[in-house]
């Protein structure tokens, strides 16, 4: 059975209703969230109907063509240097590297279905982008699948989960965080945000 961590007390939880409200305002958000649960296109989305510049880690931080690792020095100079300026959404892990970006972040969105639900997201990605690469990557990084992505998947909420619930305790408990328990609920806050964003052009 899938063990899902409990939010903890000092992390500020908040609902979808008053994610929208946020959101109509912020200037810095992160997404995050395991592989295959739809944060990038969430992330995207947010940024677009925002006008905020959107960021992907993995593409603009972390990978150099031929999946080869920038190094780390040099991620974490180019993620200073984003986390520096004024409006984003920050697409992307890394719990290690919170402690940079959370104290600049208005809002965390974390998008956190079942397990089954990630697995059958990145199936899906990886029949779509076989053989290519997917936006969100960076250039001559064609979109793999191996047997230790799928552990990463299958072990994310006991491995990882409880890093995120460190961090935000951490470095971010007054940074308000919204949890996404399944694609409608993504869904449902882009249509939110759409019709807020809608009503005040009017």
């Amino acid at each position: 059975m899938e063990q899902i961590v409990a939010p903890q007390a000092h992390v500020r939880a908040i609902d979808i209703e008053e994610a929208t409200a946020l959101i109509k305002e912020a200037n810095r958000i992160l997404v995050i969230g395991c592989s295959g649960t739809g944060k990038s296109t969430l992330a995207q989305a947010i940024a677009s109907l925002r006008g905020l510049t959107y960021v992907s880690m993995d593409r603009d931080f972390f990978w150099l063509p031929g999946w080869r690792l920038r190094p780390r020095e040099e991620s974490i100079k180019l993620m200073k240097e984003m986390v520096a300026e004024p409006r984003w959404v920050i697409d992307g892990n890394s719990p290690g590297t919170l402690p940079l970006r959370l104290p600049r972040t208005d809002l965390v969105v974390w998008c956190r279905p079942p397990r089954h639900v990630a697995l059958s997201g990145v199936f899906r990605r990886w029949l779509r982008f076989r053989g290519k690469t997917r936006p969100e990557m960076a250039d001559g990084c064609p979109e793999q699948l191996d047997w230790a992505f799928l552990r990463y998947i299958w072990t994310f909420e006991r491995e990882e989960a409880p890093q995120f619930m460190e961090m935000l305790a951490l470095h971010g408990r007054d940074v308000p965080v919204l949890t996404l328990r399944s694609y409608r609920d993504g869904d449902e806050l882009l249509a939110r945000i759409q019709s807020e964003i809608g009503m005040e052009r009017l």
